[in-house]
Formats: structure tokens, C-alpha cells, sequence
């Protein structure tokens, strides 16, 4: 049987491949603010991002059309990220996650504190 290329025709397919990446849902997000430099980025990201991870993330989030990065000629160098066109339409989806995603902590929050009353 002939394994189905869902990419492109389905959109939960097409959303998890784009999204490839520990950290790009953040990144986004961190670039839905306004276009950021890329050591503020990084001193936003956790501690366990390294330089390397960071730019790679960036190139795959810019080859996938998602973000912008716009380079200044000018010494020292300066190179700022924003979201592309495509980009700022992923921030409905970011407001929906955090609504999702604080929901989830509050649940995760209860859940511990049944636990813990339960040794009790």
C-alpha cells in the first residue's frame, strides 16, 4: 500500500511540518512583539539554547517563508528577525495556544494539589 504525501493537502500535517523545531513555536511568538536582534533573542531563549541551535531554527523558520531577516550593512553588523506576511497570521493561532496552554497549567496545578492532599 502507497503511503499517502499529506503535506500541503492537509493542514495538520502541513502545520507540524513547518513547525519542525523544539523552540519555533517560541521564537515566533518572541517575534510576534515586534522584529528582534538576534542576542535578544537569545538572552529570551533558556539557558540550554545554544548560539548554533538558534541559528539554525531561525534558517528553517526563514527557509519555510515564516520569519524575515533583514541585514543592515552597517559596522558592527546588525541583523534583525520579524514575521513574514505568513508569519503574522500564525499569531491568532499563538493567542489560542496560550488561552489552551494556561489551561492546561491551572489543570497540571490541580492535579498536583489533589496529589499532594491525597498523602495527607
Amino acid at each position: 500500500m502507497e503511503k499517502k504525501n499529506l503535506f500541503g493537502k492537509c493542514p495538520y500535517v502541513t502545520a507540524q511540518k513547518v513547525l519542525t523545531g523544539k523552540w519555533s513555536m517560541y521564537i515566533l511568538y518572541l517575534l510576534s512583539k515586534g522584529p528582534v536582534r538576534f542576542n535578544a533573542l537569545q538572552r529570551e531563549m533558556p539557558e540550554e539554547m545554544t548560539h548554533t541551535t538558534l541559528s539554525r531554527q531561525l534558517k528553517t523558520l526563514e527557509e519555510e517563508g515564516l520569519i524575515v531577516r533583514k541585514e543592515y550593512q552597517q559596522i558592527p553588523p546588525k541583523v534583525e528577525y520579524s514575521l513574514s506576511e505568513i508569519g503574522e497570521k500564525f499569531k491568532a493561532v499563538l493567542s489560542v495556544l496560550e488561552t489552551w496552554g494556561n489551561a492546561y497549567i491551572q489543570y497540571l496545578q490541580e492535579k498536583q494539589a489533589e496529589s499532594l492532599a491525597g498523602r495527607i
